[in-house]
C-alpha cells in the first residue's frame, strides 16, 4: 500500500520541548499540529508513540505561559516552640506525693506535672506553661504546709502542753 514511498532514517531527536505535563501526555491527547507537507504524513504516522517530533512546529507550551504568570511558590516551615525550657516539677511533685502529701496537695501537684509533660509532647507551649505554674503553686503550698506541720509536731514534742 505504500508504493513509491521512500523511507528515510529519522533525524536525531533533541530534548523534548515543553514541560513535563505536555510531554507526558499520550500523542492522541496532544494538540494536533498542522502537517507541513504530504510526504511528512508518513513521518507523523510513524511517530505516534514518539514524545517529540522534529517535523512538527514548536508549539509553545501552555504550562510555560502559566509558569511565567504565576508568582513564586513559597514553602511554609512550621517551627514549634522550644518546650524543653518549661519545667514540669515532676521530681518535686513525686517527693511531695510520697513524703509531704498534706491534704492531697502533693497528689494534685503530681497530676499537673503529668499534664505539663503531655502538653509538651503535643507542643502546646501556652498550656504547658499554665499547668507548670499550677504544679509549682501546689508544690510550694504542699511543701510549706507539710514543713509547718512537721515543725509544730517537733515543738509540741519538745515542749508538751502540760508544761503550760
Amino acid at each position: 500500500p505504500f508504493e513509491g514511498v521512500a523511507w528515510s532514517p529519522r533525524p536525531p531527536q533533541g530534548p523534548p520541548q515543553g514541560c513535563f505535563a505536555c510531554i507526558a501526555k499520550s500523542p492522541a491527547l496532544r494538540q494536533a499540529s498542522p502537517v507541513l507537507s504530504p510526504s511528512s504524513a508518513v513521518y507523523l504516522m510513524e511517530s505516534k508513540s514518539c514524545k517529540a517530533d522534529s517535523l512538527r512546529p514548536a508549539v509553545p507550551c501552555k504550562h510555560s505561559v502559566e509558569k511565567k504568570t504565576m508568582t513564586n511558590p513559597t514553602t511554609v516551615i512550621e517551627i514549634y516552640p522550644d518546650t524543653t525550657e518549661v519545667n514540669d516539677y515532676y521530681l518535686w511533685s513525686i517527693f511531695n506525693f510520697v513524703y509531704l502529701n498534706f491534704c492531697c496537695l502533693g497528689f494534685i501537684a503530681l497530676a499537673y506535672s503529668l499534664k505539663v509533660r503531655d502538653k509538651k509532647l503535643l507542643n502546646d507551649l501556652n498550656g504547658a506553661v499554665e499547668d507548670a505554674k499550677t504544679a509549682r503553686l501546689f508544690n510550694i503550698t504542699s511543701s510549706a504546709l507539710a514543713t509547718f506541720c512537721i515543725i509544730l509536731i517537733f515543738i509540741f514534742l519538745r515542749y508538751p502542753l502540760t508544761d503550760y
